[in-house]
Parts: C-alpha cells; sequence; structure tokens
C-alpha cells in the first residue's frame, strides 16, 4: 500500500513539475505525453537488448558490402615508408612532408630517398601561432573582451591542427631537417598537455597585453613584453620536443637504406634548397569542393594561418568532377597530393576502406539520413578533419574513377599496410580539400583562382583545421 502511494505521489510530482517548469517551447506535459506515445514494439525491444550488448557498428555493418577489397589500382604512385603521427594533431604536417619528399625521390628517379623531421617545423608551427595569438590580441586591443574576434584568439590560443599553406610558410621561412637530426620526442607524439599549458601561459600574456594597451604604453613596450613572452614559450617548446637543430651532418640513402656519398654539413636553410629547390608558394592551388558556394569563384579564410606574416588558406571552390581530372592528371604524371577527409565517416577500421555503405544506422534504428553534403557542411554534420597523401586511383575502360588510396599517418600496420582505400561515390561525399601543381590544372580553372577572394570567416563550419 505504501509503494502505490509513493508511486502516485511521484507521478502527480513529475507532473507538478513538468506544469511549473514548462514555458512555451518546451516540453509540456501534453507533449511528452506524445513523445512517448509511440513507445517500444517487441521487434523494438529486442534491437534494444542487442544495441544495450553489442558495439552499434558491429550491429550496422552492411555484410554485403564485407568482402575482399580490390586493392588493384591502375594509376599509382611509388610506394613510400608511411610514418604516424601518435596522439597528435599534425596530419596535416605530415601529409605535407610526404608530398615533399615523394618529389624529392621522383627528381632523383627515385635513387635517392629523404625522410623529413616532422618536429623541427611542430617547433616552429607552435612557436609562430603563440606569436600570432599574441599579435592578434594586440590588433583587436582596441576591442571588448567579448568582441567575436577577441574571443576568437583567447578560445583557440594555439593548436596543431593546421594545413598545407603551413607547410609551405613554415618550411620555407625555416627550412627542414632530416628525421636524423631532430627525432620525435614523446610530447611531439602526445600534444595536449603541452598545449593545455602554452594556452594557459597565452591567455595570461593576453590579458598583460590588453591592459598595457589600455595603460597607454608605448609600441615598442609592448613589442619588448611580446618578445620576453615568446622567449618563455620558446623555452617551454625546447624543454618539451627538444631545441631546433641549427646545424648537422648528413648523407643521403637510396631505398634500400643505403648511404649514397660522403656527408655534408647543412643548416635547415641549406637542406630545404638541397632537398625541395624554389619556394613553394607560388606553385599550387587549394582545390575545396562545398556545393554551398558559387564554384569557380575563389574564396579565403581570414586569420587561417600558421605565421602572422604568412599566407592565409586561398582556395578555388571546384565541382568534384574537376577535382577528380585534376587529381587524376597528377597521379598519371607520379605526383602525389595533399588531400583532407571527414575520415571518420562510414571507415571500416579493420579494413582500411571508406564507403558510404559500410554501415546502415537507418535500418537498425528506423529512420533515414536524407541531408545531403551541403546540408551536412552547414549544420556542422560533415566537414574536413583529417589530411591524407592521395597516391593511386583505379579507372574503369572509360577512364572514369572506381576508387582511390591515399598513404593515412597512423602507423605501417592501420588499414591496407598504412593506406586507406575509399570508393568514388565516398571520396564524392566526404572529400574537401586538395593542394596540386598548378601544372596539372587547365588553364581556365587557374585564371578563375586569381580573382580577388570572397573573405569567410573561420568560424565557418567548413574551416576547421586538419588534425
Amino acid at each position: 500500500m505504501k509503494q502505490t502511494i509513493w508511486i502516485a505521489c511521484g507521478l502527480l510530482s513529475c507532473a507538478l513539475t513538468l506544469q511549473a517548469q514548462t514555458k512555451d517551447g518546451g516540453i509540456d506535459r501534453q507533449m511528452l505525453q506524445q513523445i512517448q506515445s509511440a513507445g517500444l514494439t517487441a521487434a523494438d525491444r529486442a534491437l534494444s537488448n542487442a544495441i544495450a550488448s553489442n558495439s552499434i557498428d558491429d550491429l550496422v555493418k552492411n555484410t554485403r558490402n564485407a568482402g575482399p577489397i580490390d586493392t588493384y589500382f591502375s594509376v599509382e604512385t611509388p610506394k613510400q615508408s608511411i610514418h604516424d603521427q601518435k596522439s597528435s594533431g599534425r596530419c596535416w604536417l605530415f601529409s605535407g612532408l610526404n608530398v615533399l619528399r615523394s618529389k624529392f625521390a621522383r627528381a632523383h628517379k627515385d635513387t635517392l630517398r629523404v625522410e623529413y623531421s616532422q618536429v623541427y617545423l611542430s617547433f616552429y608551427d607552435q612557436l609562430e601561432k603563440s606569436n600570432l595569438m599574441l599579435q592578434g590580441v594586440i590588433d583587436c586591443a582596441d576591442k571588448p573582451m567579448d568582441d567575436p574576434r577577441v574571443q576568437f584568439f583567447f578560445k583557440n590560443p594555439i593548436g596543431d591542427g593546421g594545413t598545407f599553406c603551413g607547410v609551405a610558410d613554415l618550411a620555407e621561412k625555416y627550412g627542414v631537417v632530416p628525421m636524423e637530426a631532430m627525432p620525435e620526442t614523446y610530447s611531439a607524439e602526445n600534444t595536449s598537455r603541452m598545449a593545455r599549458i602554452i594556452s594557459s601561459k597565452l591567455r595570461e600574456y593576453g590579458l598583460e597585453l590588453r591592459r598595457m594597451i589600455a595603460a597607454k604604453k608605448t609600441k615598442a613596450a609592448v613589442k619588448g613584453r611580446k618578445t620576453e613572452m615568446l622567449t618563455s614559450i620558446y623555452h617551454i617548446l625546447s624543454l618539451s620536443l627538444g631545441e631546433p637543430v641549427k646545424s648537422f651532418s648528413y648523407a643521403f640513402k637510396d631505398k634500400n637504406g643505403k648511404q649514397v656519398g660522403k656527408p655534408k654539413t647543412y643548416t635547415p636553410q641549406e637542406f630545404y634548397r638541397e632537398t625541395v629547390g624554389a619556394p613553394l608558394n607560388g606553385t599550387f592551388i587549394m582545390a575545396m569542393n562545398d556545393p554551398r558556394r558559387e564554384y569557380y569563384k575563389t574564396y579565403e579564410v581570414e586569420l587561417d594561418r600558421h605565421t602572422y606574416d604568412g599566407h592565409n588558406w586561398k582556395y578555388i571552390n571546384l565541382p568534384m568532377e574537376d577535382i577528380a581530372r585534376i587529381a587524376i592528371a597528377s597521379l598519371k604524371d607520379s605526383t602525389k597530393m595533399y588531400t583532407s577527409y571527414d575520415v571518420g565517416k562510414q571507415l571500416d577500421r579493420k579494413r582500411g576502406y571508406l564507403d558510404t555503405e559500410n554501415y546502415d544506422y537507418g535500418t537498425l534504428y528506423g529512420i533515414d539520413f536524407p541531408m545531403n553534403k551541403a546540408d551536412r557542411i552547414a549544420t556542422f554534420d560533415s566537414g574536413s578533419t583529417h589530411a591524407m597523401t592521395l597516391t593511386a586511383v583505379d579507372l574503369d575502360e572509360n577512364g572514369k574513377p572506381l576508387k582511390w588510396k591515399v598513404e593515412n599517418t597512423w602507423g605501417a600496420s592501420y588499414g591496407q599496410n598504412g593506406c586507406l582505400i575509399m570508393s568514388d561515390r565516398w571520396f564524392n561525399d566526404f572529400m574537401f580539400r586538395m593542394v596540386v601543381d598548378k601544372k596539372y590544372v587547365p588553364a581556365e580553372i587557374l585564371k578563375a583562382e586569381q580573382q580577388k577572394p570572397v573573405m569567410v570567416m573561420p568560424e565557418d563550419p567548413l574551416f576547421q583545421e586538419d588534425n
């Protein structure tokens, strides 16, 4: 009897609470009853039991799409070693350096190889981003703290994600070094703690700089204090990543790892000239597929750069047909490309295979997922998250792509010997960015790319950094 009374009181209390808390737009009692009215059928309860005890992906795996993967590719660039970014967001740097070392090997007809140090450029990336944040705070010091641009700098003072623009600007400015000259450290491969420490200091420093400017301190005094702040950041980076090498001795190796010639002493800038050659900026275009925006127009992302004095990310928006055509031309000439994707969508991790039919979530839950690519971008449901190096394409008898292959940066044991294979339909839905040498781009697209860009904001859902 007491239990019945308690249950009744509880239900009454719940109903009264709903009535008391509900205002227009909230879930009132009538709405809740309507929501609850469908309930679960016997079949639903069986599904509920299955979902409660199993991985959702295991339950929705499309067995008709789970057969052996065709690993043949009609157009494929020479293979190279696979690296592992570990627990860091440096895919953009790994992929960019993959492209550079591939170009070096190609220039030497695959008789010489080079492996670049990722941590060397990571160091200067973090230092430059620290300066970008502090100088951004200085530039916006006349705005209130709740101004969107001021909040942009304080919310995201530093991160290890990026784009190919960072590779070009950093390598040209600081040079490159071989992996042996500056190997990875724990903090390079596990960046979260170091990033939190530096972020906290940058926020503290940002407030101090704003107060100095509000107190009418001279530009020279502000610049001097900023330099002192960056000296402290440099110290943190040196302890965590190792101090950047200034000169080193190095002998090139062939593809079998055998030394070729005698060792020579280089500075990072000399090694850049020896292995990369001319400046990168101006040699490539950045293409994007964004169906929300007009095609054959050029856009620039404000503040989407790695160095304060570097290049914003500027891209031309192209249909996927044009992107595929340009990519095929590059691959046929044995030239790999920096590309980026929403890699978490429909990824079969065990097989290293990406296809839109890998998992059938709709049937399991009895609902549809009708959004197209433009809808997914606009609602933050999809966007570029991970950079990989495009290496191969399989073409049918009419020259149309069937599937693509990328070198990934999750280690040689992941997926297809460190690579991922993607169907063309997945490529069309979840590929977003591509960096390609201008010599593979049709003249009319090159001309369109030179128009004055439309400036877009970094808060846009598609313009997140590759990690």
